[in-house]
């Protein structure tokens, strides 16, 4: 007998997904979408709540390992369902299918769209670098050009995506290739231009904090752990895609355990980097980047004032530049993955049914375009620093809940992993905790639209159940 989750949606045409997918493609999905504008930017707030060079390195080693971890650990819920919509496929298979529908629900209100939306509109301020012009400029009352260009990003890469995997996964692979070159290279170029001197005094005391640090240690680490995390988010990606991936059960586990890995070393050595060049700590009224420090970069462009401080205007474009093909690569990744746990629900029947059917050319295309214009509709409703603290809380409970669902899953002779998944969820409640208490502003809203999936779910289950019996 075939059950609703197995079900293919009413009126799906012959389209089916394409596994063009390898482990070198799936890898570059898993790095693509982790790599964005995060690691260019956030170390600024992070070091502003932090308060010294020694705490910054810590909470993005934290958060480095926090990922890591969950990646390895997700290995063992691929292997047992290796179907297209991933992490929504493990939920609603460990918790049932309210819990599955409320992380799709969060997914596409919150966490897929809200990413795709800050990312593009970062794409959109470095691009500003380039035209300055553009910085502050409205076309109409409500709509800068920022705002518009994020927009238009977001069409163009969902109509790229709408052509199928293959023309996504060559995107995907191009930019992910040439961000990966550019941070290399910046790293490099610090290594090199950089002073050890400048090292050595933003190490002298690691950890004691500047007066500027306005929490507590323990609120600060909480707080500055969401740029981190944010920085790190999305590598789970891959796993929405598990159809379209060749010999899944052994291709995702090895992509997200070497692209994490790969992605939180580059992110540290450029943390180090950035610490060669400029001091931690600066003057918010200082003119120039060297005198701003990490902390006061303008408008927190940390990358840019490291390559304006050792090469000047042509460092400033240079960087703009590389972030741009970065922010580009990462929303590419975001649109390809994030219509999967759409289609996923639409078969469960649990979304539009139209989100459940395959194009010709093998792309869930229904889902893709009412992903985008979500995602467009948030591009215009707050700041990245918003988007962000929204994202953060959202994706963590989720990943908690994921975790834990490896105990259910996994090798019970096993103990490590199963010390490993508990650590974690312990590590990722108490970050959850400490949003809730220093940035109440965004994170109980967060909380509020998780929950607010439980009357959705039960309104959409009843007049499905009615809809049926009444055939």
């Amino acid at each position: 007998m075939t059950t609703a989750r197995h079900r293919i949606a009413a009126g799906t045409p012959a389209g089916h997904f394409h596994r063009a997918l390898g482990l070198l493609d799936a890898t570059a999905l898993v790095a693509g979408s982790m790599i964005g504008s995060g690691i260019f930017i956030v170390s600024a707030q992070m070091t502003r709540e932090l308060g010294s060079a020694g705490w910054l390195l810590a909470v993005w080693a934290l958060a480095g390992t926090m990922t890591v971890v969950a990646a390895a650990l997700y290995g063992n819920l691929v292997a047992r369902f290796p179907r297209a919509g991933g992490q929504y496929v493990y939920l609603r298979e460990a918790f049932g299918p309210f819990v599955g529908f409320l992380y799709g629900w969060t997914l596409f209100l919150v966490i897929q769209t809200g990413t795709i939306a800050a990312v593009a509109v970062a794409f959109a301020r470095f691009t500003a670098v380039l035209i300055p012009g553009m910085d502050g400029t409205d076309l109409v009352p409500g709509l800068s050009l920022e705002r518009a260009l994020a927009i238009a990003l977001i069409a163009v890469l969902t109509a790229a995506n709408c052509r199928g995997v293959e023309v996504g996964k060559t995107i995907q692979n191009v930019f992910t290739i040439a961000k990966i070159a550019a941070l290399v290279a910046v790293i490099a170029l610090c290594a090199v231009a950089g002073s050890g001197g400048m090292l050595a005094r933003n190490l002298g005391a690691p950890f004691a904090r500047a007066p500027l640090a306005e929490l507590s240690l323990a609120g600060a680490i909480g707080s500055a752990m969401v740029g981190a995390l944010f920085s790190a988010d999305a590598w789970n990606n891959v796993t929405f895609a598990a159809e379209e991936v060749r010999d899944p059960e052994r291709t995702i586990p090895r992509a997200l355990v070497a692209g994490t890995a790969l992605v939180i070393l580059i992110y540290l050595a450029a943390n180090v980097a950035y610490l060669l060049v400029l001091p931690a700590l600066g003057s918010a009224d200082a003119a120039d980047p060297l005198a701003r420090g990490i902390a006061y970069a303008a408008r927190d462009r940390v990358a840019t004032a490291v390559m304006q401080t050792l090469f000047g205007p042509v460092g400033v474009v240079a960087m703009a530049v590389a972030i741009m093909i970065s922010t580009f690569g990462c929303v590419n990744g975001l649109i390809l993955s994030g219509a999967r746990v759409s289609y996923a629900m639409a078969r469960d029947d649990l979304f539009f049914a139209a989100a459940g059917r395959l194009s010709r050319a093998g792309a869930p295309a229904f889902a893709l375009v009412v992903q985008g214009l979500w995602a467009a509709v948030l591009a215009l409703s707050g700041t990245y620093g918003d988007l962000l603290d929204y994202v953060i809380f959202a994706a963590l409970l989720f990943y908690a809940l994921t975790v834990a669902a490896t105990l259910r899953y996994g090798d019970r002779d096993r103990v490590l992993p199963r010390v490993l998944a508990v650590g974690y969820v312990i590590a990722a409640a108490a970050v959850m905790l400490d949003l809730l208490v220093v940035k109440p502003r965004f994170t109980w809203p967060g909380l509020l639209i998780v929950l607010s999936g439980a009357p959705v779910y039960a309104w959409w289950t009843r007049t499905r159940d009615a809809r049926r019996a009444g055939r």
